[in-house]
This record gives structure tokens, sequence and C-alpha cells, in this order.
């Protein structure tokens, strides 16, 4: 796994933040009030080749770790958590390939992906099947030399603006997981529909879509990791949604420091009594433990991160990452609020729009409720009765 210098890692961090606060910072209440698509903003991520932040040097990226992927996360989800969803699924199919793909699928589809020419996006949830990923109804059917694919797939992040899904589908081996091509930007590509757009409490301006699967053909070829990858589906996407969860994590400390910068500014200019609030003790408790909290989980973000980059199972740890960061940004954004008393509440600032986003989190890449269990029986398994 690459390992990038710490240098680096601080120069990318310090461009991003300064990105941020004069690209997204101004227009982003705007744009997420607005339900739009900030796409400008994108074509600036992209100018910054941070599409192709994990995908190595000699597929056009900028070969970097995951480390510095999760600070980059940080810094785009305190300006705008949006963002940082438009880069997770694509990073997570760009992973896929790099972990499972055939030298064939690396070469056609890394360099596009690093270039941000296209976008990718993973199609596997189902109405009836979140996290149970065992339980996927969505078929593929070999005919020849393609599959002929049927299903309906939901929460489809990027879905409409991607050009390449990773697709789960069941065949008479198993889950599979397929690379399919589609025309960005359009309602319909080939079998492929989009059925509907999804309402959301906040997660604004990026897509979230119902995809409609009918005899849509795909390639024998496209079937990731080819021959070898019939059927082993279900591991690859499992093993990919731990970058997720980190991924998850790190928007989660992102949201999280922006609402308490926000918080802590806020209580050192509103006086009440004679005084800034901040000089009651009642704040004071609220910003210490808002402040100790995110550093937590960072810390355990950080910890997670590094454990994927060395290789190592990391399975509990992202989901610990996941887990506590995630109840974090919600506790700390539900302060800020009650910090700033009733402007909190209003559309003026940005604080409501932490309130609305941070639940997302606590769902997201496996509800909280199954990321205990995932951890649990991992630790049962890591201390075995002898």
């Amino acid at each position: 796994m690459p390992h990038t210098d710490p240098e680096i890692r601080r120069e990318l961090g310090a461009t991003v933040r300064r990105f941020v606060e004069r690209e997204v910072e101004p227009v982003a209440s705007e744009l997420e009030h607005a339900d739009a698509f900030p796409a400008d903003i994108v074509a600036g991520m992209r100018d910054l080749g941070l599409f192709g932040i994990t995908i190595p040097e000699e597929h056009g990226g900028l070969g970097l770790d995951l480390r510095t992927y999760i600070g980059v996360i940080e810094e785009l989800a305190a300006g705008w958590m949006s963002l940082s969803g438009v880069l997770n699924t694509h990073v997570m199919v760009a992973n896929l390939l790099l972990s499972d793909g055939t030298d064939a699928q690396r070469r056609r589809w890394l360099p596009r992906l690093a270039a941000g020419e296209i976008r990718g996006a993973l199609s596997l949830s189902e109405p009836d099947a979140g996290s149970d990923t065992g339980a996927i109804t969505c078929r593929a059917t070999r005919d020849g030399d393609d599959f002929v694919v049927n299903g309906t797939k939901t929460w489809v992040t990027n879905g409409r603006r991607a050009g390449l899904l990773a697709l789960a589908a069941r065949t008479p081996e198993g889950v599979t997981c397929f690379l399919v091509e589609k025309e960005p930007d359009a309602e319909s590509s080939g079998g492929i529909t989009v059925s509907r757009d999804i309402g959301k409490l906040g997660y604004k301006g990026i897509e979230t879509v119902e995809m409609a699967w009918s005899d849509h053909r795909v390639p024998a070829d496209n079937v990731l990791g080819g021959d070898r990858g019939l059927g082993r589906g279900r591991h690859f996407i499992l093993a990919a949604l731990e970058v997720g969860r980190i991924n998850i994590a790190a928007r989660a400390v992102g949201v999280a420091r922006a609402a308490f910068e926000q918080a802590i500014r806020y209580a050192q200019q509103r006086e009440t009594f004679g005084k800034p609030i901040a000089q009651h003790q009642a704040i004071q408790n609220k910003l210490a433990d808002m402040g100790t909290s995110i550093t937590a989980a960072r810390l355990l973000t950080e910890h997670a991160a590094d454990l994927k980059d060395s290789g190592a199972r990391c399975d509990v740890e992202a989901g610990m990452a996941k887990l506590f960061a995630s109840e974090a940004a919600f506790m700390v954004a539900s302060e800020a609020m009650r910090v700033h008393g009733g402007v909190g509440y209003t559309t003026d600032l940005p604080i409501e729009r932490y309130y609305r986003d941070a639940p997302l989190m606590i769902i997201g890449e496996g509800t909280n409720e199954i990321q205990r269990l995932v951890i649990a029986r991992g630790l049962l398994a890591r201390y075995p009765l002898d």
C-alpha cells in the first residue's frame, strides 16, 4: 500500500481547505437549500486531482494513501458534507478495481476515473436489501457473451451522473459484482432507467436515486475479477465498504468540527448577563465535551485508515470509527444548536444544515445498529475462550 509523506499530506489538506474557504463556504447554504448540484465546485475538485487521489500514478492518479484521503474528506465535509459524498462511491469503485479487477479492467477504467472523465457509483442496496447484502434479488442471467440484468436498486448516490456503476447482482454462483458503463447525466441508458430521485432531510445537492434495470445487457468481460469473480461479489463489496465506513467517519469529523467551530466562536461573541456565554460553566461543559469527542473521533478514524493502508484487516476498527464519529457528529451538531439558541434554528446560519446532515452518518454505509453487531462479532473472534 502507498505511504504518503506527511508534508505532502499537510500541503494537500491546506490546499483543499483554501479551496473550501474560497469556493464552497460562500455558496454552500444557497446551493444546499436549492438542492442544486454543485457543478462548478465538482469541476474544481477534478482540477485538484481529487478523483484520482488514491489511484496509482501509473494509472494517472495521485497515488496517495487512505490517511491523506480522509484528511481531504474532513476538509470537504467541514465546508459542505455533500461534497464528500461526490467522492465516496467514486473512490470505492476505484478501490474495487485496484483490489479485485483484472489487469485489462484496470487499464480500461482507472485512468478515466482518475481524470474525473467518468465518475463511479455503487449500485448495491435494494428496497428490501440494504445492510443485508445476502437478500439481494437483482438478477444477472447468462446469455452467450453477455449477462442480462433485471431488478431495482435504490439509494444510488451519484447514480444519475455516474459513468461507471459497480453493480451487485445474483448469478447461479452467488452475488456477483459487475462493472457497468452508462451514459452520464442520462435518465436512461440501455436498459437502465433512473426511475426517481429520493428526497432527503439533508445531504442535499447530490443525487440519490432509484434505478430500474430491465433486460440490460452487460458483457461477461465486465464481471469484476473476470471468471474468478463469479459469486464473489459480496466478498469484494464488503471489503470495499470498509473504506466507505472510514469515509463516513471522516465526513462525520468534518461536520462535527464545522459545528464546533461555529459554536465556540459564537459563544465568545454572544453576551448574556453582562459577559460572553463562553464564560458560563454550562456552556464550557458543552464545549469541553464537543472538543473531546471530535478529537477522539478523528484519532479512531486515522487509526482505521492506517490499518487499512498497512493491508491489515480493519473491519472492527472501521466499524468503531464510523460508530463513534457519527454519534459524535450528531451530538456536536445538536449541542452547537443549543449554544446558538434560537438563531441556530434559523436558516441564517449553517447550524441547521449540520443538524440535518449529521443523521446520515448514523445510517449510511450500514446503520450503527449493524456496526455494533460487526464490532461485537469481531471482538468475540479475537478473544475466543481457550
